[in-house]
């Protein structure tokens, strides 16, 4: 009988599963007049986003907070809130090939997808149809903490029922996968979908 080398796998969601697409905050800047960088300096600056992906605001209070950050730059209230509201339209392109392998795993082993993400993110995994994917979603805003906290990791691994050095940790991150190291699981450094079947090779072998 063939040994499992993982009883469990953690995927991180944006980067690896999902990705999001052009026109991005890049070209939503040029679309506007606003200098490059303006939509995601004001969106992604650790003070404003980290509050966003630790729950200690809601998606839309974060959102709105952009929207006023934005203002100045944008000339007036009204037309920094119409810029956000075309920048949360967005919609990221899903990696088919991720959603099969990841599908073929669950058939081994339990699968969780762990994403630093806002209180948006289970509403957008309904709308994608990605909310029936795991078996558990490991979403830094409901739990308080974000990636590479080391907690964020071992809530993962109880939540799977799985110990962490038999979790197999997968993140477009290398901050992140480092972290997972630490705690003790095998991690991954996903850039390409070769990575990620390398990865579960020995798994979907079983």
């Amino acid at each position: 009988m063939t040994v499992r080398p993982y009883d469990a796998v953690l995927c991180d969601i944006d980067g690896v599963l999902r990705h999001w697409p052009a026109p991005g905050p890049a070209d939503l800047d040029h679309v506007h007049g606003l200098p490059a960088g303006t939509i995601a300096a004001a969106a992604f600056a650790p003070p404003r986003l980290h509050p966003a992906i630790t729950g200690e605001v809601t998606d839309e209070e974060w959102r709105a907070a952009v929207a006023a950050d934005l203002a100045d730059a944008c000339g007036s209230t009204d037309r920094a809130r119409s810029i956000v509201a075309a920048w949360s339209a967005l919609v990221p392109r899903v990696d088919q090939e991720v959603v099969s392998l990841l599908t073929r795993v669950r058939e081994v082993v339990a699968v969780a997808l762990v994403s630093n993400a806002t209180t948006r993110l289970e509403s957008d995994l309904v709308r994608q149809g990605l909310h029936d994917l795991a078996d558990v979603v490991v979403n830094t805003s409901r739990i308080g903490v974000a990636k590479p906290d080391p907690r964020v990791y071992r809530i993962a691994a109880e939540r799977v029922g799985a110990p962490a050095h038999r979790c197999l940790f997968i993140d477009d991150t290398s901050e992140n996968v480092v972290a997972a190291r630490e705690v003790g699981m095998a991690a991954v450094h996903y850039r390409r979908i070769e990575d990620l079947e390398d990865a579960l090779s020995a798994l979907l072998r079983t």
